[in-house]
């Protein structure tokens, strides 16, 4: 044999010139080997493999010269194959901790960006306490010495051209602002409805802009500008008028934050404007007009809040009732004492934090500072609760509960199935916790449900679908009772306080479970698996499904009903296989006794049908390894006793008359083949045979099916009793020699 494993060596690898034949050339060749494939020689393998001029196609001739036989290039193809391994496991750990750092880089400047945020919020704050506080300061000395404070408009108008229509027309008369605001009016289409002529409104600034998108940063168009003292109107260019505009957007300054973007060549002189929930970006023509822009928007912004909050103060001041006319009714005396009390109370609006509330609910929206903004909305929901509803008071919830819209929108696009669904359930506790504040409880129990929903099918889809079914079965439980455990903690975590929608989660549940039982039954049962692969990993689902019992969730019955027809289905293709199979082995039977050859085989079937709970076969079995059994009706015992075993495994109430059915359609194939043939044999010797294997049936097999079924079950089966108890289960014809089978 070793003389053959050479010369086959040497037919695949031809002995080259320059190597001795012979025993030293074979000790040189393993020696070669032993030093490549050793601790040290792996070094230098791997260095060989990692060097630059390395071709691979020489190395393999090379080797395949200097090797003796398929031994040694066995071994050198198994220490690659180690190398290729342990090459892959250190790639997979740097991914793994590159992503970590990754997710925590990103981490810090999500947080860096919301800090930076925040503080240019803050200085912007600082710089309009101090131009308050500036020109605070030079009205007081305007009114005590008016003839300067002519001086100095007189000077900044003729000093700054740039702006005239808000230096200018501020000492103008009330019919020159007028004529500006007609001539705009004619100026742009579309806009006369939007915006009434009112006496208080005037034009502040106005000038050419370039539009870019806020993704890519590509031009989109060219537009004017028009400031307002309380709003911003965005108009684009006619392309065959000049002078002309049509009308694109108006803007509300009450809802309008101004960020100055930082200049990125070719990007520059360029400012963004928030209006929730969008954002536009404009680029001027330099970085003067845009400084310009910058300056007169936060002007006019802050101009335009303090005139809103004089207005507020001049309505919150008591007014004097009026003198109610002189009744000769006496009955109305205590109605009339009573009305001048109600009016006395008075809603103080004019407090700092109220003032600015509509505006801190934008920056918190913004910040995505959830939280903050629901406490804002409490803390104002608690300082009106026990106050009358004025007018001031009903303006100031129209604005507040605008701002209620843009969070709740925000909240809702957080628990949207398009947002990414990685984190888990805990990932949408903070959007789900701040809408429940808000009394939006039945939405963000719709929401949540909708995202788990999306999660775990994401999770099942993304699922590998090994070559094996019941490893996959394994991952497939793990996956989706896992992701059904957590929800069901996360939905008692956050929805402790309303009951009402639990309803709602055992509906998600059983919609989730059939989603589960969908995939299930088309890798099971589609594929034609085994009874046995069938049985094992039904086992495996009913297995995971008790964990939910640990929330007080029993999702058994739904699993059951969902799989009912499946498994229906398998029992009863399986049966046909089963009768297939001893119905042919029927058709060859001779009737003669089993010879095993050797005793292991013997004592193979020996434990085969000890296993089936034949206890007693020892006295069935003969001298010099012989059975005195049918090999038909032996295999018949095993393969009805496996059927039986995998189907208890199957086995729920709603299942029980199909599986007695089918054992009994199963026994009544070999029971009516026996009963034949035992009536139509003449040979007194195989009758007598035939008569043995009868017995084995109905006093062996038999009540050893009859035993399990009732253990498996837990209730005994009539059927079965009364096939067994029946000496003669068919009646044909005695001289036919036909199977009625």
């Amino acid at each position: 044999r070793r003389t053959c494993r050479w010369a086959q060596a040497r037919r695949l690898f031809p002995r080259r010139r320059g190597v001795v034949p012979g025993g030293g050339a074979a000790v040189g060749v393993a020696a070669a080997m032993a030093l490549a494939l050793g601790e040290s020689g792996g070094s230098r393998l791997r260095r060989q493999l990692e060097s630059g001029g390395f071709a691979a196609g020489e190395y393999v001739k090379q080797l395949s010269q200097q090797s003796d036989g398929d031994r040694d290039l066995q071994e050198h193809r198994q220490r690659i194959q180690a190398l290729s391994e342990e090459t892959a496991q250190n790639l997979k750990r740097n991914v793994y901790q590159n992503y970590r750092q990754f997710i925590e880089t990103a981490r810090e400047i999500s947080y860096l960006e919301s800090e930076m945020y925040q503080l240019s919020h803050i200085l912007t704050e600082q710089k309009g306490i101090m131009e308050a506080v500036t020109q605070a300061l030079l009205l007081q000395a305007d009114r005590d010495d008016p003839a300067l404070g002519a001086r100095r408009a007189a000077a900044a108008a003729a000093a700054d051209p740039f702006l005239p229509l808000s230096a200018k027309e501020a000492a103008a008369s009330e019919e020159g602002r007028q004529r500006t605001l007609t001539t705009l009016l004619e100026k742009v289409e579309g806009c006369r409805d939007l915006l009434p002529e009112s006496p208080g409104k005037y034009l502040v600034y106005n000038g050419d802009l370039v539009e870019y998108d806020a993704d890519h940063m590509a031009q989109i168009q060219r537009v004017h500008a028009f400031l307002m003292n309380d709003c911003l109107l965005i108009a684009t260019a006619l392309p065959n008028r000049r002078g002309a505009y049509r009308y694109d957007a108006l803007y509300p300054l009450d809802g309008l934050a101004v960020v100055n973007v930082k200049d990125n060549p070719p990007m520059k002189d360029m400012f963004k404007l928030l209006m929730f929930p969008e954002s536009r970006i404009f680029q001027a023509e330099n970085a003067k007009i845009k400084k310009e822009w910058l300056e007169v928007l936060e002007e006019t912004k802050r101009n335009r809040a303090l005139s809103e909050k004089r207005r507020l103060e001049q309505e919150a001041l008591p007014r004097p009732a009026p003198t109610p006319p002189e009744s000769t009714n006496p009955f109305e005396e205590e109605e009339e004492e009573e009305e001048p009390s109600a009016e006395e109370e008075v809603v103080d609006l004019s407090l700092e934090w109220i003032q600015e509330l509509p505006e801190d609910l934008d920056v918190c929206i913004a910040q995505r500072d959830f939280e903050g903004a629901v406490d804002l909305l409490d803390k104002l929901n608690e300082y009106l609760g026990d106050k009358p509803v004025s007018q001031p008071v009903k303006e100031l919830r129209a604005k507040v509960d605008e701002r209620v819209r843009q969070l709740t929108d925000v909240l809702v696009f957080e628990l949207s199935p398009d947002r990414s669904l990685r984190g888990g359930p805990r990932a949408t506790r903070r959007a789900v916790s701040q809408l429940i504040r808000l009394g939006q409880s039945t939405k963000a129990c719709e929401l949540f449900l909708k995202n788990r929903a999306a999660a775990v099918q994401t999770a099942i889809r993304q699922l590998r679908i090994e070559g094996a079914t019941l490893l996959y079965i394994h991952k497939l439980c793990h996956v989706f009772f896992t992701s059904l455990l957590e929800t069901a903690r996360e939905f008692e975590t956050d929805f402790a306080g309303n009951n009402g929608c639990y309803s709602a989660f055992v509906v998600w549940a059983r919609s989730s479970m059939r989603m589960f039982v969908d995939a299930f039954s088309k890798q099971v049962f589609d594929s034609k698996e085994s009874l046995s692969t069938a049985a094992e990993c039904v086992k495996v689902a009913k297995e995971h499904c008790k964990q939910l019992s640990e929330i007080g969730l029993d999702l058994t019955f739904i699993i059951h009903a969902l799989l009912v027809k499946d498994i229906k289905g398998a029992l009863q293709s399986y049966k046909d296989i089963i009768i297939e199979a001893t119905k042919h082995r029927n058709s060859e039977e001779m009737w003669r006794k089993m010879n095993l050859m050797t005793p292991e085989a013997l004592g193979k079937l020996r434990e085969e049908m000890r296993s089936c709970g034949v206890g007693n076969f020892d006295q069935y079995t003969g001298d010099d390894c012989w059975v005195n059994l049918s090999y038909t009706v032996v295999a018949f015992t095993k393969q009805t006793m496996a059927f039986l075993e995998e189907a208890l495994k199957l086995y729920f109430p709603e299942l029980h008359m199909v599986l007695l059915e089918s054992l009994v359609e199963i026994i009544l194939v070999a029971v009516q083949h026996v009963d034949y043939s035992l009536r139509c044999e003449q040979d007194p010797e195989k009758k007598a045979f035939i008569r043995q294997n009868a017995s084995f049936l109905y006093e062996t097999v038999l009540p050893v099916v009859e035993k399990r079924f009732e253990e498996g079950v837990g209730k005994p089966a009539k059927q079965l009793q009364d096939l067994r108890n029946a000496s003669r289960l068919m009646r044909v014809n005695p001289e036919s020699t036909t199977s009625v089978v």
